[in-house]
């Protein structure tokens, strides 16, 4: 879990910022590439990506996988 105390991500636009290419903040650099390779990468090993609020007020960025067997 990585979690920040920033200003947030609307719930209605985390889905979409685990797309390639989808950015909220056009002012700074970057391609909005990060989350959706993350989750790429969550998916590839059978897990997932979740982003959710923080209890901090900002973000929280949850990798979840599967445990051994």
């Amino acid at each position: 879990e990585i979690a920040d105390d920033g200003p947030g991500i609307p719930a209605e636009a985390r889905d979409r910022l685990l797309t390639r290419g989808a950015r909220l903040d056009e002012s700074s650099g970057g391609h909005g590439l990060g989350l959706a390779i993350a989750a790429d990468r969550a998916r590839a090993y059978g897990g997932t990506l979740t982003l959710e609020a923080s209890d901090a007020g900002g973000l929280l960025a949850r990798v979840t996988l599967p445990g051994k067997r």
